[in-house]
């Protein structure tokens, strides 16, 4: 059986005459910390919404836990599918697309009750866990219009944690907080990290890649350039596209 949890394989996406992914290869193990990183516009995001089938590929493979994620099939049996999909991958967006008319536990134990995963006393009980472990114990009955940034993003987090999920997908989590609340927000992800938990990271903050991650992958002009442990990558990068976009940010 493969250790691979993700499979990419010649992935391809096209906006129109845009080609955005022009043929990306790799893999992820179980339990990998991978940061994604390069300029803006190098396919970085779109990257991560292909493997969770926001968009759709236009070309390639993508696998996840052996099973083909981006199948052709009715739309029934593709609703089926991707429900499925999206209950073991869970994804972090740069927005944090809480309810706005919905407390924080509330939006952490939505889904998993409506998709008949708990009922309400063991959606709750595990809830309030969720955001213990993010930090935000005493904030459970709060709603979004009165958590800052940095809270709305850690109850994202908890509420992508809530159906145990097997990979977690973080687009540009902290870009677009003020300064001094991205550390509690890293914060959360340096603990999943030291849990195990595979991730994906997709982020301009190089010094929490090199920190947190276990593989860095270089994207440019939709292509990856360059991919290996942290340590190779910011000191020794062999590639010179890499060795250009580090002297530019890092």
């Amino acid at each position: 059986m493969s250790e691979n949890l993700i499979e990419i394989r010649g992935l391809k996406k096209n906006f129109g005459d845009l080609a955005v992914l022009k043929g990306i290869d790799m893999n992820i193990r179980k339990g990998q910390i991978v940061a994604l990183i390069g300029a803006s516009g190098s396919g970085k995001s779109t990257l991560l919404r292909t493997i969770n089938q926001l968009e759709e590929a236009t070309a390639g493979e993508i696998w996840f836990d052996g099973q083909l994620v981006n199948q052709d099939l009715p739309h029934r049996a593709r609703e089926k599918h991707l429900n499925q999909l999206r209950r073991e991958i869970g994804m972090v967006f740069q927005h944090f697309n809480l309810f706005p008319h919905l407390t924080a536990i509330e939006n952490v134990t939505l889904a998993p009750t409506m998709l008949k995963l708990q009922n309400k006393s063991d959606a709750l009980t595990s809830g309030k866990a969720l955001l213990d472990k993010v930090g935000l114990a005493d904030r459970i009955d709060h709603y979004p219009s009165q958590l800052s940034g940095g809270q709305k993003q850690r109850v994202a987090i908890a509420r992508s944690l809530a159906m145990s999920p097997q990979v977690m997908l973080f687009d540009e989590v902290t870009s677009a907080l003020d300064p001094e609340l991205v550390g509690e927000v890293n914060r959360v992800m340096k603990q999943l990290a030291q849990e195990h938990m595979t991730m994906i990271i997709v982020t301009h903050d190089l010094r929490f890649a090199e920190d947190v991650s276990d593989h860095v992958v270089f994207l440019a002009d939709g292509l990856v350039v360059e991919e290996g442990p942290p340590a190779q990558i910011f000191a020794d990068p062999k590639h010179e596209l890499t060795q250009s976009f580090l002297k530019q940010v890092f």
